[in-house]
């Protein structure tokens, strides 16, 4: 089985006084305190996510 791909992500803005919808995106990537880093399965729906919080998060290479 080929290995899945994934993208590694890190919160570097606070979700203060953000809209609640941005808010709800980082907890659905696994986010909520700045600095906290998470590994998840590169699909389109999480890049989707990433992006609509792109100013709060930055990809790891």
């Amino acid at each position: 089985m080929a290995a899945k791909k994934t993208v590694k992500i890190r919160q570097t803005g606070s979700p203060i006084r953000r809209p609640q919808d941005q808010r709800a995106t980082l907890i659905g990537l696994g986010l909520n305190k700045i600095g906290r880093v998470r590994e998840l399965e590169d699909t389109p729906s999480v890049r989707g996510m990433i992006r609509k919080v792109s100013h709060m998060v930055e990809i790891i290479e």
